[in-house]
């Protein structure tokens, strides 16, 4: 194979040059010896190239290069050759990772592929479990069904976000990496001093990146009591500056025993906020913030929900933005709204 036979002290420079010209090739080592380096190319430079190195043709040889051994960069590589080409397509390469679990969505007819695909996951994300979706999310305390295909099958794991650990059984609870961007948009918002509810707080992801950060009291309210369990938790694994109150019940009747009116309520259920709209306004005070979530083809229905549920008050839309889609056309939206 042609090679570049260049002194040490020089080899850094050339290889750029080289590497410009498109002419070092990157499928091969280069190799050392004591006084030189030999760098791999893709075709033998003419002399003109070489005297504007500052070398002659002599250090053009033949030598063997060791093949240089590469990462694959994404999972369709990893299963490249494993899986029959028309169903690649039909992969989706997209997934979501808490902690130390890789959740995947396989199509159905790549079930007899599964165990594959998460072996591919497996050792492209260096995770240590690998589990697929096999159901929608579903009943009140909102889990789903998963099926282990590769790795331990250890569903509880810690979660980082923004400093948060956010610790949880996935099996058991909800939680969506895909939506600290906006957990940080609204953290961002909160002010010293603030009386928060969180009417469905899962295992606390909202109420720990705000209390982290903020001195606030926050109430925090889940249906599903392995949610609240590992609220408990997480209260103890992260520094917080502020209070959460944990507490295991439906959001009604809590809210109906709970003597408190809040100065910003979360409502992110965007399957069924819009029922509990009237007992948020309900409790909310004079001038506070509503975080209303929403499944939407647009802005225009979410928002007339809210301001529906608030008259006679005037509701001023703060903010409005698609958090993530949902499904073609249909976004999960956030409505930020203040109430006079």
């Amino acid at each position: 194979m042609i090679g570049l036979k260049v002194p040490k002290k020089e080899a850094n420079s050339i290889r750029l040059i080289l590497q410009e010209k498109s002419i070092l090739n990157h499928d091969w080592k280069i190799k050392r010896s004591e006084d030189y380096v030999y760098l791999p190319l893709n075709q033998r430079p003419d002399s003109e190239f070489l005297g504007k190195l500052g070398l002659s043709s002599t250090k053009v040889i033949d030598t063997e290069f060791e093949k240089l051994k590469k990462r694959p960069k994404s999972m369709e590589d990893y299963l490249q050759g494993r899986i029959p080409p028309e169903k690649m397509d039909e992969f989706k390469k997209s997934f979501d990772i808490i902690g130390d679990v890789v959740i995947l969505e396989i199509p159905d007819d790549l079930e007899e592929e599964r165990y594959l695909i998460g072996e591919a996951a497996l050792k492209f994300t260096k995770r240590r479990s690998v589990y697929r979706k096999k159901s929608e999310i579903k009943g009140v305390i909102r889990t789903r069904e998963l099926e282990h295909l590769a790795g331990e099958d250890q569903p509880i794991t810690i979660h980082k976000e923004y400093d948060s650990h956010i610790m949880l059984d996935v099996k058991e609870v909800y939680f969506s990496p895909r939506l600290a961007t906006e957990r940080k948009i609204v953290a961002d918002q909160v002010q010293e001093g603030e009386i928060i509810i969180d009417m469905f707080a899962g295992v606390g992801p909202f109420a720990i990146n705000i209390a982290r950060r903020h001195n606030v009291q926050i109430y925090a309210i889940d249906i599903n009591p392995q949610a609240i369990h590992y609220l408990k938790k997480n209260m103890i694994k992260n520094k917080l500056k502020g209070k959460i109150y944990p507490i295991e019940g439906d959001v009604t009747t809590v809210l109906k025993d709970l003597k408190v009116r809040a100065d910003r309520i979360i409502m992110n259920l965007p399957g069924t906020a819009h029922e509990f709209l009237p007992i948020a306004v309900e409790h909310l005070n004079p001038g506070g913030i509503l975080h209303y979530y929403q499944f939407s083809r647009d802005f225009e229905d979410p928002i007339k929900r809210v301001e529906s549920a608030a008259h006679p008050h005037q509701v001023e839309i703060l903010n409005r933005r698609k958090v993530k889609s949902r499904s073609p056309g249909v976004w999960h939206v956030a409505i930020d709204a203040k109430l006079s």
